[in-house]
């Protein structure tokens, strides 16, 4: 096992030149079996919220400034050692076939801001998929011994398969019109993907510029997942203080775009009942995304 340990989030500028090279289907990646990820778990064992970096990232994804790091925050630092992981240990995948498929953040408690976390990130649960393999990255926080928060960040490899294996569950597609709650037609401009890039670390090509995008065969710059899901959860309203957001993240929104959010009153949230929210395109009413709320019991460890 190779388990690392650091004293803030590392930098991605310093791992940029490794990153570049896995980018690439040849060399040590080649070598490596797909049969196993490696076990290795990355942890910042002290870490302070960035202030100012958590102040931007509420501005882009529209959360309001309660003095508490919003739900889907941890899984963007969780990227810089998610990141680390797959340059350092022995990965068996091209971080350019990677797809991030889905999406699962739960919340135990609300976690302030001013808090001092333990961030760690694992790699988990490789299974075969009718397209290729997927597998997981698992991030945890911790506060003291007290589990506050966790994460689950789903990413499939397009491979040849010879034969249908499995799909992952897909959530329920909510009615477009729903009993109360959120119908909200809004505009996704063309550089939200160079913005939240540098609110999140995440420079992905595909979202940056039309031009590079195409060369990864986009027709224009595409939103981060994970900043739609942001965006939405952000609009939601009477969600409790503990809660599991998860979704499945379908066709990818090219910039600019218009879209439209159609989403339960999280006051019908219940331990006997989740709440829906989808993301639709509003020029073709196909979906970005689907996403489920559920309930969450507080975690001692």
């Amino acid at each position: 096992m190779s388990d690392q340990h650091f004293k803030a989030l590392p930098k991605v500028h310093t791992t940029y030149a490794n990153i570049i090279k896995s980018l690439l289907p040849i060399g040590e990646n080649s070598k490596v079996s797909k049969e196993q990820l490696p076990k290795s778990t990355y942890t910042v064992d002290t870490l302070h919220i960035d202030q100012e970096n958590l102040t931007e990232y509420r501005k882009i994804c529209g959360f309001v400034d309660d003095g508490n790091v919003p739900v889907t925050y941890f899984a963007v630092l969780s990227q810089a050692l998610q990141m680390n992981m797959m340059v350092k240990e022995p990965f068996p995948f091209a971080v350019l076939g990677l797809v991030h498929v889905e999406n699962s953040v739960t919340q135990y408690r609300p976690i302030s801001q001013s808090e001092v976390v333990k961030l760690a990130v694992s790699f988990d649960n490789l299974r075969d998929h009718d397209k290729g393999q997927q597998f997981d990255f698992v991030t945890t926080v911790h506060v003291g011994d007290e589990k506050v928060w966790e994460g689950t960040s789903t990413y499939l490899s397009r491979q040849r398969t010879k034969k249908s294996k499995s799909r992952s569950k897909t959530l329920r597609e909510k009615s477009k019109v729903p009993n109360g709650g959120i119908n909200e037609v809004f505009e996704v401009p063309e550089d939200i993907g160079r913005r939240y890039a540098f609110v999140s670390g995440d420079f992905n090509l595909i979202h940056l510029h039309p031009l590079s995008a195409k060369a990864f065969g986009f027709p224009k710059a595409i939103a981060h997942g994970m900043w739609s899901k942001a965006k939405c959860l952000a609009k939601l309203k009477n969600l409790p203080d503990a809660y599991q957001a998860s979704v499945s993240f379908k066709l990818p929104i090219l910039l600019p775009a218009e879209v439209e959010l159609i989403a339960e009153d999280g006051a019908d949230l219940s331990d006997a009942h989740d709440i829906y929210f989808n993301l639709y395109s509003v020029k073709n009413d196909k979906p970005h995304l689907l996403g489920k709320i559920s309930t969450a019991q507080s975690h001692d460890k």
